[in-house]
This record gives C-alpha cells, structure tokens and sequence, in this order.
C-alpha cells in the first residue's frame, strides 16, 4: 500500500444499518439477485483519468489537486499506477478502464511516445497479473493535444487522422494485451464549431473509414473484444457526428458497420442531448448496440458536463431496469466516468466517492431486479399495447395497403376513444420500489 492511501482498509459489506464511515450497505459483490452474483450484474470499473489525472480544474479555474504522482516523467507514470491499484483495492471492483495519456507521459515524437506508453501497459500487467482488477476497455485520447483541435478521425489534416489511427492501433495492441474486453472510440473533438469551414460530406466518410479500418484491425489482431463508440453531444464543439444514440445507429447504417460496433453510455451526455439516460439506453437495446455505461451524473443547474459520482437510486434504477430488460451486460459493464469536485481534495474523498457510488447503483439494480420479476411494468406495457396482438391488427399492419385500411373503418364505423397512459399511476408504482 503507498502512503496516499495510509490508513484506509479494504471496503467490506456490512449491511444497511451500519454506521462505519467506509463500508457498503447495499452493495454485497456475492448477493445473488436474478440468479446471478451482485459483482456479475454491476460490473463495476474505476476510470483511471478522473480518478488519478484530473487535476481538479474548472472552464473558471485551474488546479486544486496536488497528488504526489502528477509529473510527467515515467516515475510518476509508475507512482500513479501504484496510487491506482492501491484504491483497486480497497474497492475491490472488478475492473478499471483507461486512455492512453492517462497511464503513460507524452512525447512530441510518436515512437516515443509508444515506448512510454508500451512500458506502462506492461508495468500494469504485472500489478494485474499479481492479483490486481481486469480491463474492461481501453481508448486513445484524440482530443486534449492541440493537434486534435479539429478533430482526428474527421480532421482536415491526413497527417492528424495518420497520427490518430497510428495511436488507436497502438492502443487497441495494448488493449487486446491487456486481456481489456471492450475498446472504445470517444470522438471528443470528431464535431465542428461552423459550417463556414466544414466539407460535412467529407468529414462523415473519414469517419466512417476511420471506424472500418480499425474493425478490420480488431480481427487481424483476433481481439475478442467489443468495438464501442461513446455518443457524445455539444460539448467542446456545437456539432458532433456522435450527438446521441440515434445519430450513431444512423451513422453505423450508413457504412454498414451497425453489426460490428456497440455504444457506451454516459448518463451526463444523454441529458446533454436532451435524453433521459434510460431512453439512451433502451433506444440502443431496441437497436441491437447496447454495449456498456459510463455511470455518473451531471449538476442540473450547470449546462456542461460536469461528472459527478451518481447519487440518485431512482435515476439509477430506471437505467438499470432498461439494462436487465435487454438481458444485462455482456462485455460492458459500469464504468465510473466521475470526477471529485475540486474541493474534494483529500484521499478519503476519492474512496468515499466510489463507496456512495457502487452503494447507490446496487440499491438501484436491486430495485431494478425487483420490478422486472414482479413484472408490474411489463405487465402494464403489455396491456397498453395488447390491441396489436390481435389477428386483425396484424393483418391491418402487414397486408393491407391505405386504401383497404379506409374502407375498414368506413365499413365498421370506427369511432376509437383515448386511453389514459396511466403515466402518474406507473411513476408511483417505481417509487414503491426505490
């Protein structure tokens, strides 16, 4: 155990009554809930970048955070790894997830680079090896060096899509080493500011060829993994080619791509894009690309992204409902894309923070669990749409053109009433269960 977290003692289950400081009190790793382990369903990660990186600044202000890794040398690329799996564990969750500028120094040269960043995969090999968390996924950060100022993949300038795609093979190599099972592709910088500058067109298809090439690499190298995109709405830039969900699908269906790659969620950038965080989620299960989460939370009064750990079980439990609807995780899983606030500035908060965290998504699984086994919702939407499922209405929807569909209600005199949606009465209903 490093010194940073001196003191600090592994995080164990002690039940819903405890009164210990750091413990869980809901979430219980080896509970069985649906007939699988608690840990199984969650699939917890803990994101390096926040976690470790960010230095606790603001759009208005810069560093609040001293941690005695920051530096940009490999010592204190090895000092954050350490720092990193000393937290794995104490939380004891089941897996983490990184970019590359997270875990390794830069360099102005790319071999460089590569050798910085090769020699810290292998050092974490070792700490994962020895007993330490699995890699849920890795991913290239294309947005934070001022080369990506106009994106990577749909930059202007072929030799910033050749550096991006140099470094997304060289990621996805250390990924695949790493035993990670998802790899995903977070466009950060993939949008633009004007239409002034902006050959749309030609941006899509870069895009486009960009994301083929590296599913291509992904079977050339026998990575087993899943290939996700992160929607990601307005933020830096006015207008991205990865808004919500629904643009994605889109954009998959246009380079025939939709069988091969899956999204990640993130609750702040659903409510960015105007959605709830369980639309996003069902919308992507009714498509067939749901493929894991980014749990966390945005300030309501804020209109930027803001990461916060979750802390509301009803939020949570309606995204979690959608999951298990959609039979759960396969490769995916809960990653903690969440951040202290800047003046959260001690050890204890960061521990504190993913305890609040993994307790408050189990509490919303659970109830989840409990709602989807007691069927009252489904039952519910069954019954709403129960109409359909009538001979009639299937012939009305699969046979008969606009012209038989008129005689039919002139012939039977249809005069149809509204239903009540019965929306107040089902809101109540998931508030017994919260």
């Amino acid at each position: 155990m490093s010194s940073y977290f001196d003191g600090i003692e592994p995080v164990r289950y002690e039940g819903p009554d405890s009164a210990t400081e750091l413990c869980f009190r809901h979430y219980d790793p080896n509970a069985t809930v649906l007939g699988k382990r608690l840990e199984d369903h969650l699939r917890f990660a803990v994101a390096w970048w926040h976690s470790f990186a960010w230095p606790g600044g603001d759009p208005f202000g810069g560093q609040t955070f001293d941690r005695p890794w920051f530096g940009d040398d490999m010592n204190a690329a090895k000092a954050k790894a350490d720092a990193a799996f000393d937290l794995f564990a104490i939380l004891g969750q089941p897996f983490f997830c990184f970019h590359d500028a997270d875990i390794a120094p830069g360099a102005e040269g790319f071999e460089e680079s590569a050798r910085n960043f090769d020699a810290i995969v292998d050092y974490i090999g070792e700490k994962m090896a020895a007993g330490g968390p699995r890699l849920l996924w890795g991913t290239a950060n294309l947005f934070s060096h001022r080369r990506f100022m106009s994106g990577a993949a749909t930059n202007p300038d072929p030799d910033v899509f050749a550096w991006s795609a140099a470094t997304v093979k060289r990621c996805m190599d250390a990924t695949h080493r790493l035993g990670g099972e998802n790899y995903v592709l977070w466009g950060g910088r993939e949008g633009y500011e004007t239409l002034l500058n902006t050959d749309l067109t030609r941006e899509a298809e870069q895009a486009g060829a960009f994301l083929q090439k590296v599913v291509d690499y992904k079977y050339k190298i026998g990575f087993r993994g899943t290939i996700l995109i992160e929607p990601k709405p307005q933020e830096p830039t006015k207008h991205q080619y990865d808004h919500d969900v629904a643009t994605v699908y889109g954009f998959l269906k246009r380079f025939g791509l939709e069988d091969e790659v899956k999204v990640n969620i993130e609750q702040g950038h659903a409510i960015l894009a105007g959605h709830s965080f369980e639309h996003e989620i069902a919308l992507a299960a009714s498509l067939d690309i749901f493929g894991s989460i980014d749990m966390n939370r945005n300030d309501y009064q804020s209109g930027w992204d803001t990461d916060q750990f979750p802390d509301n079980p009803r939020e949570v439990a309606l995204a979690y409902y959608e999951i298990l609807r959609a039979g759960g995780f396969s490769t995916g899983g809960t990653n903690f894309d969440a951040k202290l606030r800047r003046q959260s500035l001690d050890p204890l908060d960061l521990v504190a923070a993913h305890v609040g965290a993994m307790d408050v998504c189990a509490r919303g699984l659970k109830a989840a669990a409990a709602m989807l086994a007691d069927g009252v919702l489904e039952d519910a939407r069954a019954a709403r749409y129960a109409g359909w499922d009538t001979s009639d209405a299937q012939e009305m929807l699969d046979d008969m053109d606009l012209a038989a569909i008129h005689d039919l209600v002139v012939d039977a005199d249809l005069r149809p009433e509204p239903r009540s949606g019965r929306q107040e009465i089902l809101e109540n209903l998931v508030s017994r269960y919260v």
